[in-house]
């Protein structure tokens, strides 16, 4: 039997009648940059994350650096100012970072939920630190709690990198409303996945939204006159309204992935493959379904014969990239180990039983082998 590890066609079989009509009303419409669907997708997304303000642009990259852009337009930060950011995340956390002038400052994650550490965050904090960038890496939340307590006390901007995390939630917040912004990528593997690239910034405050806008659009507000250098990263209409479409599933289909996440998590019995924590079912929005084992590619090749396909979640962390050789030095024990560990399985809302089954079955199988 064959597992994929995400079939898009199938994800978006299920919502083909409704794509191809928002895709003919944004066509007929004649309006595809900055128009009704975006303004109209901003709106819903921004009231789904429980914030006032969604402000769609190109991709989760640019979501990011447009925040940190904005924060220097608005003299909240200068270069050479760091950011914490956790070492064992996708590279874009780090490039948002540097192409501001600013400054990563990586700190392993907690080894068992594989999110930022906050005891390591606060004792990473120097004079010139001005934000904290928790990752919700593989669809957990991190622990928001106590990094808002950090913030807090010292005076940091809190700024969520929720790339993978749509539909998490904590005690009735969901990610995208703990910090001062976050940033989240609809790329079409996320569990809000667009049909092409694209992002957007939420937040609650009512300036920075205008300064996000404003940047994203060539820094302009009113045609032709702009007070700021932007970029044009702007989510255009016909990905708002695919959107649209389907961010009205989020939230069955994470539910459908909790059921995966569940059985994986009771079926998969093996002493050296090492099942992920969950702090609490509902702050997981399983974007990934990641397990640690120290014979990773022997298990990845198992897999693969069986039909199985799974990806490494990331093999080769920011401060071991040619891009970043002034990190190269760091010690980071907990990252380095994970890189050559983690291995995420197949997890999507369209896997059905007897797929997730069958990779219940060769990972049992893989153990007998081992």
């Amino acid at each position: 039997m064959d597992v994929p590890f995400l079939s898009l066609r199938e994800v978006n079989r299920r919502d083909a009648d409704a794509l191809k009509a928002a895709a003919a009303r944004v066509i007929d419409a004649g309006w595809y940059i900055l128009g009704e669907e975006l303004a109209a997708f901003e709106r819903e997304f921004a009231a789904y994350c429980g914030v006032r303000h969604a402000v769609g642009c190109g991709n989760g990259l640019d979501a990011l650096s447009l925040v940190l852009r904005a924060w220097r337009e608005m003299g909240e930060l200068v270069e050479g100012d760091e950011v914490i950011v956790p070492a064992n995340t996708f590279i874009a956390s780090f490039l948002a970072i540097t192409e501001n002038g600013l400054r990563p400052v990586p700190v392993d994650p907690d080894p068992h939920t594989f999110n930022i550490d906050p005891a390591r965050v606060e004792a990473a904090i120097g004079p010139r630190t001005r934000v904290i960038m928790p990752v919700h890496l593989y669809g957990q939340l991190a622990d928001m709690t106590a990094l808002a307590d950090i913030a807090g006390r010292r005076g940091l901007l809190l700024l969520e990198d929720a790339a993978q995390a749509h539909g998490a939630v904590s005690r009735g917040t969901r990610a995208g409303a703990f910090g001062h912004a976050a940033a989240f990528s609809f790329f079409p593997t996320k569990n809000l996945g667009a049909l092409g690239d694209g992002g957007a910034v939420v937040t609650d405050d009512d300036q920075l939204a205008a300064y996000v806008a404003a940047l994203r659009n060539y820094g302009s507000e009113v045609k032709y006159d702009h007070p700021m250098r932007g970029i044009n990263s702007r989510l255009d209409d016909m990905q708002a309204a695919m959107l649209r479409v389907k961010l009205g599933h989020v939230d069955a289909d994470t539910t459908r992935r909790r059921a995966i996440a569940t059985r994986y998590r009771d079926g998969i019995r093996h002493p050296g493959i090492i099942l992920p924590e969950v702090v609490r079912e509902e702050a997981h929005a399983w974007h990934l379904f990641v397990v640690r084992c120290s014979w990773r590619d022997a298990l990845q090749r198992h897999l693969h014969a069986l039909g199985i396909q799974s990806q490494i979640h990331y093999p080769v962390p920011p401060h071991r990239q040619a891009a970043y050789a002034d990190l190269a030095h760091l010690h980071l024990p907990v990252t380095d180990q994970l890189a050559g560990d983690v291995l995420s399985l197949p997890l999507s809302p369209v896997l059905t039983d007897a797929q997730v089954a069958h990779v219940i079955a060769a990972c049992r199988a893989f153990a007998e082998a081992a």
